[in-house]
């Protein structure tokens, strides 16, 4: 089960630094998972200050 980001995303940057697999990039509007990469392990979905990453 992979983690996604929703568009309340406000592209801090927390998530990336944290994700231990480096699965989580800057895209066009805001930061997104590569789901082949993420090891769901929710690291992500605590380190979010606004919520923005839940469980797919």
């Amino acid at each position: 089960m992979a983690y996604v980001i929703s568009d309340s995303c406000i592209s801090c940057g927390t998530c990336a630094s944290g994700c231990p697999a480096g699965a989580i990039s800057q895209g066009d509007s805001q930061y997104e998972i590569d789901k082949d990469t993420c090891l769901s392990c929710g690291a992500c979905e605590s380190a979010c200050p606004v919520g923005a990453i839940s469980a797919e």
